[in-house]
This record gives structure tokens, sequence and C-alpha cells, in this order.
């Protein structure tokens, strides 16, 4: 039997607006907290597929068709709104399934899915999820729990929108990046740019002139240094004030 966690043992992390940093990558160990029998099983009723980075995985308005189930890679999920402009809902990496909540099939998707990367996806159809529940009771356990995790994803994402100033939503979106992607450097934790300007615009949900305007600020307060490379935050207490 495989060991039952809650999330893989390597690999970035999952990313979203949240206050509670622990919970962040909760809910991706969907097929880890099965045995090596029923991963097998769901395996075989699944189908493998790669997505190049920047390619569209679902989109806004299409059927709910059943999830997938990442593999390799990072995916973004995102509303688009009339005027077209999006707002990042978050970032999933390895072992998290996105393509809910009707999992089983039925409805329209309310937001869509892209790959932030070369990406390696196992998709399970609603009809085949429905099979696996009846047979395989941890499968349905897994599913479950994996909404519950995005439920709270997206509850926290409502209320960092609701409550927080953009301003705050930067400041806590580099606190996240930095416990969750950040490396120690003697007094500094240095950030790799893997998320461009436009990407941290569209989470916090901001313009990226705003972003830049900010950061360079930020950069004047000696609160942190950014390079084409890396951010590197001198300062993290400063980030919660």
């Amino acid at each position: 039997m495989t060991e039952n966690i809650d999330e893989p043992n390597d690999g970035p992390s999952a990313i979203f607006l949240s206050e509670y940093l622990l919970d962040i990558n909760k809910g991706a160990g969907f097929l880890s907290s099965l045995t090596d029998e029923d991963q097998r099983t769901t395996r075989q009723l699944g189908t493998r597929c790669t997505v190049t980075k920047g390619e569209g995985i679902f989109f806004q308005g299409d059927p709910h068709t059943g999830v997938w189930v990442v593999e390799k890679g990072r995916v973004r999920t995102f509303y688009a709104g009339p005027s077209g402009r999006e707002i990042t809902l978050a970032y999933w990496s390895i072992g998290h399934f996105i393509g809910g909540p009707e999992v089983f099939g039925g409805g329209r998707h309310v937001w869509s899915a892209d790959a932030l990367e070369d990406c390696e996806l196992l998709f399970l159809s609603g009809v085949s999820l429905q099979r696996l529940v009846r047979d395989i009771p941890d499968v349905a356990i897994a599913i479950i729990n994996g909404l519950v995790n995005k439920g709270k994803c997206y509850s926290a994402l409502i209320q960092m929108l609701g409550t927080r100033t953009v301003a705050e939503r930067l400041r806590q979106l580099l606190v996240i990046l930095a416990e969750t992607y950040g490396r120690h450097e003697g007094s500094r934790i240095v950030i790799d740019r893997t998320i461009t300007y436009d990407q941290i615009a569209t989470i916090v949900g901001a313009t990226r002139q705003w972003v830049t305007q900010s950061l360079d600020r930020m950069q004047a307060e000696g609160i942190l240094e950014v390079s084409r490379r890396e951010i590197a935050i001198s300062d993290l207490r400063a980030l919660y004030e």
C-alpha cells in the first residue's frame, strides 16, 4: 500500500491568495492516497495527455466532461470577464486535479485552465469517475477531499479579494512566494523569477503598471530587490505590516 498523504513529497507547491499558508498544498494527494492496485485501476480508466506551455486545457463555457490530474508541470485556472480582463484563481501543481466542481460531468465550466509550462495530465472522464466511485470507496474519499480543499481555496480567494486592498494582496502574494518557492541566502529570501509581472497582476487583481510601480517602491524602501532573474526579499517582516 502506498503512504497515505495529503500532498506529494516533491515538486512546486500550488499557489493561490490565502492567509493560511499551511493549507495551500492540501488536496495534492488525489492518486497518492490510493493503494498501488487502486492507482493502477484508476490509470487504466484514464487517458494520458500532454499539453504544451500556454495551451488551453478547458475553457469557460465548455461542458464539464471530467477531471485532469496534474502529473507534471503546473496549470493555471482563471476567469475572464466580459471586458476580457482576467483574474487568476490558482496555480495547480503535481498531484492536484482540475476540472471541477462537476467532476461527474454536466453543466458548463465557469472558468478556464491553461498550462503554465509543458504538462503531463491524466484525464478521467465523468463516466469513468462514477464507475471508480462505485467500485473503490477510497476514490470517492479522495474526490471529496479534493473538492473540500478547492472549496477552501476559492473561499480564501474571495476573502482576500473582498477584505484586502490590492497593496495588501501583493504583499501577501510575496509572502506566499517566499514561503513556498523561496530559498535562504544569508539574510535574504530569494525567489526565482518564474512568475512575470503580468502574472502577478492577474493574481492580485491589478495592472502590470501598478505592480511595476509597487515593486519599485518596495525596492526603494529596502524591502526587496528585483532583477530579471529573481526577487530577493531583504525584510520579510515588513511585508506583514
